[in-house]
């Protein structure tokens, strides 16, 4: 069940960068994947019966991976670094059009 709603995160922020013609809703629609996709991953990492080694003293246990975790944190902070780079993008686009919608960008471009 959890991950079929983690799917519909993904692909409602897919469909919506398709989807929208707005540039900043299309940013927004493409945080949204991410973070269905990282959603994703942590589900699939996530097991029963694992031990953080740090924390735990037993001997013979399963231990936790600790490399999904730092994959995890480097995806976040590399998606936030490209949202910004891309909201600066729209800043930029939005000093010479009077409009964020891509036809209308598009048109004014093509002149």
């Amino acid at each position: 069940m959890l991950e079929a709603f983690v799917l519909a995160t993904v692909l409602c922020g897919f469909f919506g960068a398709l989807l929208k013609k707005n540039l900043v809703m299309k940013i927004i629609s493409m945080d949204i994947m991410s973070t269905g996709v990282v959603a994703f991953y942590v589900l699939i990492a996530s097991r029963n019966g694992l031990f953080t080694p740090i924390i735990s003293d037993a001997q013979n246990i399963a231990y936790a991976d600790p490399v999904p975790q730092a994959v995890i944190l480097t995806a976040i902070v590399i998606g936030f670094s490209i949202q910004a780079l891309m909201l600066v993008g729209v800043m930029k686009l939005a000093r010479d059009n009077p409009t964020l919608e891509t036809s209308e960008i598009e048109k004014s471009n093509t002149l």
